[in-house]
């Protein structure tokens, strides 16, 4: 039984030793081997009667026995022993490792001539394991693997064409490699180079070893400069640590890898450039002040995508944040160029927000004196204070001071202001744009206004339409463009009194290398200009400005001027700017003749059905309003000749002559182009697609336009009659019925108590109740003017049997 359980213990102990027998110069001695375990004794000891075994055989021996609640006893007799007292058989011992070493010796010569004269595959494999285990054996063993000048040898083999001898060899090195004396021999000339190369995916069988080694390797801290300075290793390294397809233990060692690399600021800044920032924030958090300040430079050296800028300003925004607070002048420039970088995008502007940027920020910009940053550094505040406004955060809500001001109170913008009048372009462009920031949220922008108008800055504005800086004239005009529809009048004063800002802004407008953001901004500014400033509008015309209007709308829409996102915009300005012509042709011979010359009418019915461009559409249809009013003035109407007296003498000679070709409801002689008549134009049925429009400024805009056929000065009668020709009634009744807007129902109300003059249309409405509650609503709500309206639309309809019934049912 005892014989058995000897021989099973014997069976599971695992020797690698079989693999070597062949590679000995001396024989092995019995007594070297442990009789339970068969292998050669590194440890021997002798028990109470007198065997000797491998000290960890004996004690796990010792341990069964007892588990199975037996005494002791000698695995060799079976005999029970009165002691488990081990005694080290020293002499014994020191005779085994002496024998030990003549034997790795003699395989370490063995190896040095396998692997120096050129073997067979088979030798190099086996010279290669003889080493593995060796190096395995001890820490005594893997020097005498270096002292016997064999690592060189093994990385020369890195070079072989047999895949097998490479992955051996890789092998070979990471278990030399364990050992920290080994590092430096096996890094020594180009191995570090080669071993690189087997990460690339062509390599794939080796990858494994080669970074299993790189990772041995990178535990010397002096070794990481060297392995960082191979070129492209950081990146692949970074790759494999994120990679989803690589195996776990290779994702883990390039991970381990990268961590020691971090070791080295030279690395860390590659890791940083490759997307890896831990390191590098890990320093900045951590670091000493020298260490911290080196990376917050190199921070504000880098390019992020958007997703690290948010991953550092939640990591490191708050400590950026306090070195602008507190830090000498020389951290401060770091973290603000740190700032820079992580604050221009709108996610982790909002982080640096909540962080406390603002205040810092600020004080910057407005410090002067002995404190106060050099200009290349407010310019650097400049840009980062553009860069959070543009997050398009709540900047009413965020206090700046104990005051509670904030970054638009009225003084707070004066200083902006003030600070653009005296720094030079670089700041001034970047202020220009915290302003263009703060006027594009509607929470704000009246808050700028405010402020422009009580400093009197406009002028001082509107001069940098001319400034030689694209940067800073761009900012401007963006800004006057969203102040313009609340300062309208202010700047279109101001651009007739001063010199050059016009012209310069028509300039930019007729530039033909493609359509900017420059081009959109100065023609929003224009377009958004009272269209009632007559001399405003014959400036533009004395400068040009609306043939090049002309020229640039026909081009955009033949496609020959290319599109892009600034099209819609810069088409919507210039169809607003040529529309202001029509709001001065009355008595203007000049504006008429342009006019018919570039058959304006005909454009803006074509421009009708822009569907999209709401701004060009609701423009185009003001234009034809106003052109439309002008018609009964420019048609021609027919002199019919007084009866005279040939005829008083020839009575019998006919009737009163009967003349074709007249405008049915101007009575004259009409042409879209000479006359600009909405009939002949085939404008009224684009007019009436209008009314079915979504955004109620455009439905006002074609429903004024249709009035026109309405007015006492024509043919209403004749107008009604197109209007139903052309399906519009229903729709103007519809109108009516929803009360969208208060003009909307002003102007409904009185197209339709003139459509209602006649009694067959009359007659027809009667019956709809909607019709009659929505022009009773329109008496009880509506302003004086659209009440005494409303009331003749109900006694129009009041005459119609039936309809009384209504109102007599409504009174209930």
């Amino acid at each position: 039984m005892a014989e058995n359980w000897v021989d099973s213990f014997n069976l599971g102990r695992h020797s690698d030793e079989s693999h070597h027998d062949d590679s000995r110069v001396e024989p092995i001695y019995e007594a070297f081997l442990c009789s339970l375990t068969k292998q050669v004794m590194q440890d021997p000891v002798t028990i109470e009667n007198g065997q000797t075994f491998e000290r960890e055989a004996i004690e796990e021996w010792f341990k069964k026995c007892r588990d199975n609640g037996r005494m002791p006893t000698c695995p060799l007799t079976n005999k029970e022993l009165k002691s488990t007292e081990l005694n080290p058989s020293i002499a014994l011992r020191n005779t085994i490792e002496e024998w030990t070493k003549r034997n790795e010796i003699a395989q370490l010569d063995k190896a040095c001539r396998t692997l120096s004269l050129g073997s067979s595959d088979v030798d190099v494999l086996q010279s290669l394991n003889s080493i593995i285990y060796i190096c395995q054996k001890s820490r005594s063993s893997k020097h005498a693997v270096r002292n016997a000048e064999l690592i060189p040898m093994i990385a020369d083999m890195l070079k072989s064409s047999n895949r097998k001898i490479r992955l051996k060899a890789l092998e070979t090195l990471r278990v030399a490699s364990e050992e920290d004396d080994n590092k430096e021999a096996i890094a020594a000339g180009d191995t570090i180079r080669r071993i690189v190369k087997f990460l690339s995916p062509e390599h794939s069988q080796e990858t494994e070893e080669a970074v299993s080694l790189l990772y041995e390797l990178s535990k010397s801290e002096t070794l990481c400069e060297k392995i960082g300075g191979v070129s492209g290793v950081i990146l692949i390294l970074v790759g494999m640590a994120s990679s989803k397809s690589e195996k776990h233990l290779t994702i883990e060692r390039a991970d381990k890898t990268l961590e020691n690399l971090g070791k080295s600021e030279n690395n860390v800044r590659q890791m940083a450039e490759n997307g890896r920032l831990q390191p590098l924030l890990k320093l900045l958090l951590e670091g000493s002040p020298e260490t911290q300040l080196s990376m917050a430079t190199y921070l504000g050296e880098l390019v992020l995508s958007n997703d690290v800028k948010v991953f550092v300003a939640q990591t490191a925004g708050s400590v950026l944040v306090n070195v602008m607070k507190s830090g000498s002048k020389q951290a401060r420039e770091a973290a603000l160029k740190a700032l820079n970088q992580i604050s221009s995008y709108e996610a982790s502007a909002k982080i640096l927000i909540h962080a406390g940027i603002l205040p810092p920020l600020v004080r910057d910009l407005f410090t002067i004196g002995i404190n106060q940053l050099p200009m290349r550094l407010k310019e650097v505040a400049a840009t980062v204070l553009a860069n959070i406004v543009s997050s398009g955060a709540n900047f009413e809500s965020i206090p700046l001071d104990h005051d509670r001001r904030t970054l638009v109170s009225e003084d707070i913008v004066h200083s902006l202001l003030h600070l653009i009048s005296n720094t030079g372009p670089a700041v001034e462009c970047k202020l220009l744009q915290v302003l263009v920031g703060l006027t594009s949220s509607s929470a704000t922008v009246l808050n700028i206004v405010v402020a422009i108008k009580s400093s009197g800055a406009t002028i001082s504005i509107i001069q940098f339409v001319e400034a030689p800086q694209r940067d800073v004239r761009v900012a401007s005009i963006k800004l006057l463009n969203n102040i313009s529809p609340y300062m309208g009048q202010e700047l279109s004063d101001a651009l007739r009194e001063t010199a050059g800002q016009l012209s310069s802004l028509i300039n930019i407008i007729a530039d033909d290398s493609g359509i900017s953001e420059e081009q959109a901004a100065a023609v929003g500014l224009l377009a958004n200009l009272p269209e009632s400033d007559s001399v405003l509008t014959r400036c533009l015309l004395d400068e040009g400005a609306f043939r090049i209007a002309i020229s640039k709308v026909t081009s955009i829409r033949q496609g020959i001027t290319r599109g892009g996102r600034f099209a819609t915009p810069f088409l919507e300005g210039l169809v607003s700017v040529l529309s202001r012509l029509t709001y001065i042709l009355e008595g203007e011979p000049e504006i008429i003749a342009l006019t018919r010359e570039y058959n304006l009418a005909s454009l803006y019915t074509d421009l009708l059905q822009m569907n999209g461009l709401d701004k060009v559409q609701r423009a185009s249809a003001l234009a034809l309003r106003n052109l439309s009013r002008q018609t009964k003035l420019l048609t021609r109407v027919p002199v019919v000749p007084e009866p005279g007296f040939f005829r008083s003498m020839f009575s019998c000679v006919g009737k009163q002559p009967v003349i074709t070709g007249l405008c049915q409801v101007h009575h004259g002689f009409c042409s879209v182009k000479e006359s600009f008549c909405l009939l002949e134009g085939k404008a009224v049925e684009k007019l009436v697609a209008c009314l079915d429009h979504t955004n109620e400024k455009v439905v006002e805009a074609a429903l004024a336009a249709l009035c026109t056929l309405l007015d006492d000065d024509v043919d209403i009668e004749q107008g009604v009659s197109v209007l139903d020709g052309a399906d519009g009634i229903k729709p103007i009744l519809e109108i009516l019925q929803e009360n969208r807007t208060e003009t909307l129902r002003q102007q409904a109300v009185w197209a339709v108590e003139r459509i209602l003059r006649i009694e067959e249309i009359a007659c027809e409405v009667s019956g709809d109740q909607n019709v009659g509650t929505a022009l009773v609503e329109a008496f009880r709500h509506g302003d004086y003017r659209t009440r005494q309206i409303a009331e003749r639309a109900l006694k129009h309809v009041d005459k119609l049997p039936n309809f009384s019934g209504i109102f007599t049912k409504m009174g209930q």
